[in-house]
Order: C-alpha cells, then sequence, then structure tokens
C-alpha cells in the first residue's frame, strides 16, 4: 500500500486535517489513516546558518572581517526542533510514500517552510500544494479535492526565499557594523529601521512645536450659533465682540449638501489590527494571536491577508452566513437589512487570501467557551461583515454663512437621511465602553433658515490653541506603514508599504523588545537610543521609501514579473557599499550608546560615586572593592527586594527603615531599621537594629 505524506506548519492543523481525511490513528509525530500520513512542522523547522558556521572567525564581531556574504547558503535544524524534523525525514524517504502535499500555511512564509524542509532531506518526490483559506472541514475537503503542482507556487517560493536572504544580509552585516563602531549592540534591520524612522521623525515634529494661541468670536441668537475664522490677537477680538454685541446678523448664504459614505470594506489583517488597537487597546501582535487561534479553532478564515473582498464564488456563503449573523448577535437583533453581498466580492483583488470573515462554524457554535478577547475579536468581524453590505451612509450637511458687524460668521450642520450601515456600526459601539457618543456630538441640527434672514445676537470671546501633531498609536503607526512610500511610487505598485500584513506586528514587538521604542499606554514613543540610532544611521536603511520599493519588487518576484538574482545582487551590492562608506566614526560619537550611570551615594571606604548596576550597586574607583548585591541573602532571606531607595538611605546614613520584611519564625512581616555593617571586605554585611522593630 503506498501513501499520499501531508506536511502542516503546526501540530494543531495536522490534527484538523487528519480528522478530516481519514487519518485517526496517533503515530510517533504523525497521524495515519485512509491513505494518509499527516505530520507538522514546528514553525521554522529548518533555518539560515549564523555566520559562525561559514567561518570561526565570524564568531567574533570585527569591521575587518564584513561584509558577510554566504556562498552557497547553509541551513541548520535548531537542537529543539531536530526530533520533529527526523520524524519528517523519515516520512518524506519512506519507499511507501509515493507523493507529499505541502499543507503549510497558504502564504509566502509557509512555503519558505515547507520548501526548506522538503529541500534538507533530499527529497525529491512529487509535490502538490493544498491552499485554503479556512480550517473548516468542507474548506480541507475542498481543497484536497483541488490540489495544484507545488511548481505553480515557484515565484511565492522564490520571493519568499529572497526576502529571508535580504533580512539576513542586510541584519547581519549592518547590525555588526554599527555594533562594533558604537560599542553596543545596535539590531539594525530591513523593514525594522525604517519604521523605528518614522518614529523618531514624528517624536521630532511634536517636540520641535510651538503652540499658537488664537481667538474666536461666537454669535448666538436662540440655539443658533456661529462662529468667525481665526483672529490673532485678543484686542481685535474683544472689538469685534463689542461691535457684535446686540447688533443685528443677516444670513448671507445657506448651502445644503446631500452627501453618501459608502459601507466600509472587510478586514484585512492591517486594518483588524489597527481598529482593535483604536477600540480595545490591542496591540497587534495580539490581535494577531487571537485571530490565528480563531482560525485554528474554524471559526474565523485566514487572518494574515492583506485583501479586503471576497471572490466572486462566495456570494451565496456570505449571504447565508449575513443572515444567521442577524439571529446570532445581540445589537443586530431587530435590523432591517437588505444585504447587498455584491458589494464585496471582487476576485481581481483577493490575492493569495480573501478578507476576514467569520466561518459558518462560528454561526454553528457561537461564543460559547472563547476568552474574553476571542469575543472581543469575533465581535469586530462580524460587525464589520453586516457593515460592508448594509446600505450607504446618506446625509445633508447645511453651512450657513452670516454677517454681522462688516465680519462672517459660519454655522455648519447635519441631518442624517438614511442612518444606513452607520445604524450598525453604532448598536455595536454601543456594547464597548466608548458607547458611540463622538457620533451623537457630531450631530449639530441647524434651524430652519433663509437668505435674507435677520437676527438679533449675543457674542462671545473664546480662547484657543493650536495642537502639536499626535505621537503614534499601533493604529496609526501600521496605517502608516502600509501607505509608506505610496506617493513616490507607480500608481499600479501593487504592495506600496513596509513590510506584510503577516510581519508588521512582529517588527513593533522587535523594536519595543531591543529598547528602541516603548508604550506609553497606546502610543509608541522612541527612547533616547532609538533616536540615536535613526539619526546615526544612512538613508539607505532608514528610508521608508527604499524599504517600500524593496517590498514592492519581492511583490513583483512572487508574480513572476520581476528577477531573483537581480534583486539579490543589488542587495548584496547595498550590503558592499555600506561596509565600506562606514569604516570609522569619530571619538566623540563613540560615547553615544553608553548608558548614562546612576549615581546612588558616596562610598563609605573612599567616598567615590556608588552606582546601580544590573546585579549591584558598586564603587566607580575600580581599586575600591566595596560592592552591595542585590540578591543579598539578608534581603532574599527576609523576602525584600534590595531596591535603590534602601541602597541610597545605607550609603547616606549607615542605616534604612525598611517595611514589610519577612520573618521564617513567625511567617509575618514586620518593619525594621536595617544597618550597614561594612567589613571593609569582599562582601558587606547588614543586620537588624533589634530596638527598631516595630
Amino acid at each position: 500500500m503506498s501513501f499520499q505524506l501531508v506536511i502542516a506548519e503546526k501540530p494543531s492543523v495536522a490534527r484538523s486535517i487528519a480528522a478530516v481525511i481519514g487519518a485517526a490513528e496517533k503515530q510517533n509525530g504523525y497521524w495515519q489513516g485512509g491513505g494518509y500520513l499527516v505530520s507538522w512542522c514546528i514553525g521554522h523547522l529548518v533555518s539560515f546558518a549564523e555566520a559562525g558556521q561559514y567561518d570561526e572567525k565570524y564568531c567574533k564581531w570585527r569591521y575587518e572581517d564584513l561584509p558577510i556574504l554566504p556562498q552557497p547558503w547553509q541551513f541548520i535544524v535548531p537542537d529543539e526542533k531536530k526530533q520533529q524534523f527526523e520524524v519528517l525525514r523519515a516520512l518524506l524517504n519512506r519507499p511507501d510514500v509515493d507523493s507529499v502535499t505541502a499543507a503549510t500555511d497558504a502564504g509566502r512564509e509557509g512555503e519558505l517552510i515547507f520548501r526548506f524542509v522538503y529541500q534538507m532531506t533530499g527529497c525529491t518526490k512529487p509535490v502538490k500544494r493544498l491552499w485554503i483559506s479556512s480550517m473548516e472541514d468542507a474548506a480541507i475537503r475542498e481543497g484536497f479535492a483541488n490540489l495544484c503542482p507545488d511548481s505553480d507556487y515557484d515565484a511565492l517560493y522564490q520571493s519568499a526565499l529572497c526576502r529571508a536572504k535580504a533580512d539576513w544580509l542586510v541584519g547581519i552585516n549592518a547590525t555588526r557594523l554599527f555594533s562594533v563602531l558604537y560599542h553596543k549592540t545596535l539590531t539594525v534591520g530591513r523593514v525594522q529601521t525604517p519604521t523605528l524612522k518614522m518614529l523618531v521623525d514624528r517624536d521630532a515634529k511634536i517636540l520641535r512645536f510651538q503652540k499658537e494661541r488664537y481667538y474666536t468670536v461666537g454669535i448666538q441668537s436662540g440655539s443658533l450659533k456661529a462662529d468667525s475664522g481665526r483672529i490673532a490677537s485678543m484686542d481685535e477680538a474683544d472689538t469685534l465682540k463689542n461691535a457684535c454685541a446686540g447688533a443685528s446678523a443677516i444670513c448671507s448664504s445657506v448651502k445644503r449638501e446631500k452627501k453618501t459614505e459608502q459601507p466600509p470594506k472587510l478586514y484585512d489583517l492591517t486594518t483588524l489590527q489597527r481598529e482593535a488597537n483604536r477600540l480595545f487597546g490591542f496591540t497587534a501582535k495580539q490581535t494577531l494571536d487571537y485571530a490565528q487561534q480563531l482560525y485554528e479553532k474554524k471559526l474565523l478564515t485566514y487572518p494574515r491577508t492583506d485583501s479586503q473582498y471576497l471572490t466572486e464564488d462566495m456570494g451565496q456563503t456570505a449571504q447565508h452566513l449575513v443572515s444567521d449573523l442577524l439571529g446570532l448577535l445581540p445589537f443586530a437583533q431587530g435590523l432591517d437589512l437588505t444585504p447587498e453581498v455584491g458589494r464585496v466580492l471582487n476576485s481581481k483583488k483577493v490575492s493569495d487570501h480573501h478578507a476576514i470573515i467569520p466561518t459558518s462554524e462560528f454561526v454553528k457554535q457561537g461564543f460559547t467557551g472563547l476568552a474574553e478577547s476571542e469575543c472581543k475579536l469575533m465581535n469586530l468581524v462580524c460587525s464589520k461583515l453586516l457593515c460592508a453590505i448594509a446600505a450607504p451612509h446618506e446625509y445633508e450637511t447645511v453651512t450657513a454663512v452670516f454677517s454681522c458687524a462688516g465680519n462672517e460668521f459660519t454655522a455648519k450642520g447635519k441631518t442624517v437621511l438614511v442612518p444606513g450601515w452607520k445604524e450598525i456600526d453604532q448598536r455595536f459601539r454601543a456594547t464597548l465602553k466608548a458607547d458611540g457618543e463622538e457620533e451623537t456630538k457630531a450631530l449639530n441640527t441647524l434651524p430652519e433658515l433663509a437668505e435674507g434672514q435677520s437676527f438679533r445676537v449675543t457674542s462671545t470671546v473664546s480662547e484657543h490653541f493650536t495642537s502639536p501633531p499626535k505621537a503614534y498609536t499601533e493604529d496609526t503607526l501600521l496605517s502608516a506603514m502600509e501607505r509608506a512610500g505610496a506617493e513616490d511610487m507607480p500608481e499600479e505598485a501593487e504592495r506600496k508599504g513596509l513590510g506584510t500584513p503577516a510581519t508588521r506586528a512582529a517588527i513593533l514587538e522587535k523594536l519595543v523588545q531591543m529598547g528602541f521604542v516603548q508604550r506609553k499606554g497606546k502610543q509608541l514613543v522612541p527612547t533616547k537610543d532609538g533616536i540615536n540610532l535613526a539619526v546615526v544611521l544612512p538613508e539607505s536603511l532608514t528610508s521608508p521609501v527604499l524599504t517600500a520599493e524593496w517590498e514592492n519588487r519581492l511583490t513583483e518576484i512572487a508574480k513572476g514579473n520581476a528577477d531573483a538574482d537581480e534583486f539579490m545582487a543589488e542587495i548584496e551590492a547595498q550590503v558592499r557599499q555600506l561596509v565600506k562608506t562606514y569604516s570609522c566614526i569619530s571619538a566623540d560619537k563613540q560615547n553615544l550608546f553608553q548608558s548614562e550611570r546612576v549615581i546612588i551615594g558616596k562610598c563609605p571606604r573612599c567616598s567615590e560615586n556608588v552606582y546601580e548596576g544590573k546585579k549591584n550597586f558598586y564603587c566607580g574607583n575600580r581599586s575600591c572593592q566595596f560592592v552591595m548585591w542585590k540578591n543579598d541573602r539578608f534581603f532574599e532571606q527576609r523576602k525584600k527586594a534590595f531596591i535603590p531607595k534602601i541602597a541610597a538611605a545605607l550609603l547616606k546614613n549607615g542605616k534604612a527603615k525598611v517595611k514589610g520584611l519577612y520573618s521564617e519564625k513567625t511567617g509575618k512581616t514586620y518593619d525594621a531599621t536595617v544597618l550597614l555593617a561594612d567589613t571593609g571586605g569582599k562582601y558587606v554585611n547588614y543586620r537588624i537594629a533589634r530596638d527598631s522593630i516595630m
């Protein structure tokens, strides 16, 4: 008997596929049955080798060894993944396996994961590709009925390979180069560095901003209010206010305009991440993680998509989905909705995967058993689907201009004619804490007005200030990453942004983890090191436009319209040029990234400054051995963190009042004075002042 071997990206996905195609017997590292063997990778089973594997000299970071340009490229299997790799190697080489199905995630990264394993095991058996957008049983069955030769995805693989190699070359060489020059590990990345530059540029604009004061004069008659334009000086505003007080205002023009706001598109990953950040404060990574969990639970379609449409053959599916959701979602009860599904169907605008929508499995199961964060995300996706197929929102705006004391005053109003999709959006938002108040505030209905009408008015002056640009949030930064370089690219360029929907979350997390960016509430703000790094790097590494061009080239390679070798030659040339240009820097710049040491107090032995280190408080005089260790047994036994405040008091007074010390004898806590008992030797002792126990 011969078998078809199916390789998924994760164990959970392999389990779902195995259940559908009848491979029910659990073996060591795979499932078996029905003529199938179903196994899995664990993400990236095979990776590019570290630089040190090419030559031992690369284990040390030195300028003279740069650039590192692997030829040929070498690969490794990380130790913790070797066991599963060996399972796959054995299965791929089994004589009774006559064909292979690549069932890794259907996208650029998934293709790379499968090909690396296939190539490294030396397998040459024919491969078919499973390409699905949902983990539902019906979608898996349909996918197996329509397998394509994996060679159809050769261009996608070339694009994935180019991206991975380019990231390695730029990352390894630029990171080593600037770390060696500045004596500090400075991680540089093909996409993360331009993203950092965007944050730094915005931060600089905020810092340079000079707020300006201005005034407006308002006139009022009953419920009617109108405002002047900006007035620079208080005296001028007061003069106008006094001239208008008790005077008549004549309506000089009334302009009415009917406007239509089309329904929003469905979610791709980036718009989902943006709205989840805005409404729930989720980070981009959290949103992707929750969406991935829901995908694996068969409740949501494939999340790593850059499309906001469904394919034209999905009309019926969408129609059923909408009518089922109307009964399932509390905020949709009693909605009068005539679905216009055609608006969300456009096969030409669907690349690898269609937009993110709930599955029919979700309709059956509902919110049962889901975590709060998953419920929030499902509600968001469901409300977006209902909004997208609802009627447009229609309203009328009224702009009235009044003349008073020789000056013009303007009043604006808005009347809703057809609520359309906004009614669904408001109902959904009313279920959240931020219940759509801003929408209600925006509605200002003006009384019936006619040209030539006269009003007796009162007048007021109000003071205003211009406001600075806002710091980026993940919502606004993801939007900026998506649009980066767009204005400098040809109209037909398909991908114009920084990174891809699938990679942006990880890039933001890495910038935070490396200490170049910090989160302040919802805001993302560059740190001092982040600002310095963006300033010292050349434009070729920080320009969002250049990186967006690379991203567009990679998309063209995936479509078979650009040459992979040419792309790699350009990346290598860029790396060579970079190393050549930055051979040395001035002495004053070399200390740019040295951290400022925090002084805690004076050394009791030599009176030099005592600084805080990661693990201790140490004397700045190298010949003096005075040091207080943060993990000292005295404090650990009493379950008390040895914080800088305690260290400062001990250095200043030889004693410190400490609250909440733990007693091993009684199991209770107590407050006491701790004394510094310096022996003058290698270690410092501490003791409790007995008369001080409170």
